[in-house]
């Protein structure tokens, strides 16, 4: 193989490839990067098994052929690099990297043990790249991080007419983020957040993705990147099996001066982080108190409709609630333990809504 190619573009490729497969150290061969160099360019590509990428580049490509070598040395040499165009040449049992002045050889792995890049066939459709970007964003980070609960761990994906509504939580929390899309075909999977976290980051500046789903396979494709990952059991995963339907207090706040109130107030939490809203009239009262902390509270303006519901809120859940939203926004407040919904008062082309559960308050 030996082929030349613009540097930032080879290296970017390489990062998207490794973010997207972290790869598993244990196992060289899935810690590599299978490169195949054509007369069309270069692709990138990495498996651990369960999912897989492929980046494509452009290239001028001397001689076709494929190798696998280590994705991080590879992915940090090409970002390190300052050259205009580099060149990566097999060299014997190396594959050299070679710059104006530089030369760097990484070893080649046994590319025939590598179990390549599949492609998934079926349903699916195509969504906005920044829209599909900002629905994930909230959307994936909600989604559980304890690897021991894996049905918490993923995002559902599933078509609703022309609508793609994404939903995940982690027990206490739940974010619902509904998109415009165009559907060739109906999706319901539930794929793995920390993947879809990274792709989200990467499509929010392509015009459009591809979803596609097919038995235990779900598949993301941009541009000249495709990624596939195996599905995660799901189902069950739907906000009609909370109880939502006895809102009887109904707030309207201004969501940045709620977060902002937040933040500062939580500074004198419990060790739990809980935050108390008490509803009053015209506005909201945050109070939070701590033994050892002292004691904080602030008000600010909100419009009041229904009764005086006054929930308790863990600081950080609160602060994710709001977080994705700007101007005005509704707290769908319900008696009791129950869960409260944040909405925005005018959605945009994502309609977000966001369900966390109240707290105990704080021990006077």
């Amino acid at each position: 193989m030996d082929l030349t190619a613009p540097t930032a573009a080879l290296a970017s490729a390489a990062a998207d490839l490794v973010r997207l497969v972290p790869g598993k150290l244990i196992d060289p061969v899935l810690s590599g990067v299978l490169l195949t160099a054509t007369a069309a360019g270069v692709q990138l590509a990495a498996s651990d098994r369960e999912r897989t990428a492929a980046v494509s580049a452009g290239a001028v490509v001397h001689t076709d052929g494929q190798v696998l070598v280590p994705a991080k040395p590879l992915a940090e040499t090409l970002r390190a690099l300052t050259a205009p165009e580099v060149r990566l040449v097999v060299e014997g049992n190396r594959l050299a990297i070679r710059a104006s002045g530089a030369r760097f050889a990484l070893p080649l792995l046994d590319h025939t043990l590598h179990p390549g890049v599949g492609s998934v066939s079926g349903d699916g459709g195509l969504v906005s790249g920044s829209a599909f970007a900002t629905a994930l964003a909230t959307v994936a980070s909600t989604a559980a991080r304890d690897e021991a609960l894996p049905v918490f761990t993923g995002v559902r994906v599933r078509s609703e007419g022309d609508r793609l509504v994404l939903r995940a939580t982690d027990r206490y929390r739940m974010a619902i983020a509904s998109l415009p899309w165009s559907a060739d075909g109906d999706i319901d999977v539930m794929v793995p957040a920390t993947l879809l976290a990274e792709v989200g980051k990467q499509v929010a500046g392509v015009g459009q993705a591809r979803l596609t789903a097919a038995e235990n396979q779900f598949a993301v494709s941009w541009g000249r990147t495709e990624v596939t990952t195996a599905v995660l059991d799901g189902s069950y995963l739907s906000e009609t099996k909370l109880a939502l339907s006895d809102v009887d207090t109904r707030v309207v706040v201004d969501a940045e001066s709620l977060q902002a109130a937040t933040r500062r107030v939580a500074l004198y939490s419990d060790a739990r982080g809980v935050v108390r809203v008490e509803v009053g009239d015209s506005e909201l009262r945050l109070r939070a108190t701590d033994h050892n902390a002292g004691e904080a509270e602030e008000s600010l303006k909100a419009t009041i409709t229904g009764g005086r519901t006054s929930p308790s809120y863990q600081s950080r859940y609160l602060l994710d609630a709001l977080r994705p939203f700007t101007g005005e926004v509704e707290l769908a407040i319900q008696p009791g333990m129950r869960a409260t919904v944040v909405t925005a008062l005018e959605p945009g082309e994502v309609d977000l809504r966001y369900i966390i559960m109240p707290m105990l308050p704080p021990k006077p």
